[in-house]
């Protein structure tokens, strides 16, 4: 995994922040981020080892969904 492979992260929340746009379930966007995470990582990190980027993508989509929910935390305390 590149430096620049982290790009994907903030690409998931905002896919992740589209689909909640769009009316998704709130339940569900975690979910959603990891399965963009993991199909990433499979896809575009790599694509020659699956375990590597189902584990790579797991990670990925963790810190998306973390990222997403601490930074909505943060933004509802300060209003």
């Amino acid at each position: 995994m590149e430096i620049y492979d982290v790009v994907l992260i903030p690409l998931i929340i905002g896919i992740v922040s589209l689909l909640k746009m769009y009316g998704m379930p709130r339940k569900l966007l975690p979910v959603m981020a990891l399965i963009f995470g993991v199909v990433g990582g499979v896809i575009y990190i790599y694509p020659e080892d699956i375990k590597a980027g189902i584990l790579v993508g797991l990670m990925m989509g963790l810190s998306a969904s973390g990222l997403y929910s601490g930074g909505r935390t943060v933004i509802e305390k300060t209003e």
